[in-house]
């Protein structure tokens, strides 16, 4: 069974936003998941691009006017 972990940083500036998802994503147990809602804009294209260059496997699963739902994999 997965476990999820939620972190809500809708309105944390970047890069702020990124260094609090990669302190979560380092306490996270072997297949637990990241669920993160964030603001769309700058904070999505940073958080996003981030997590490629991080090799983080991640899709988005809903999206709302202001902002947007993700859920990242660890496969630690």
């Amino acid at each position: 069974m997965t476990a999820l972990k939620f972190l809500d940083l809708k309105s944390v500036p970047c890069p702020l936003n990124i260094v609090k998802i990669k302190l979560a994503l380092e306490k996270l147990s072997n297949n637990e998941q990241l669920i993160v809602e964030l603001d769309k804009g700058e904070p999505e294209e940073m958080v996003l691009n981030n997590l490629k260059d991080l090799g983080c496997f991640f899709e988005q699963i809903n999206e709302h006017e202001k902002f947007l739902k993700i859920k990242i994999l660890n496969e630690n």
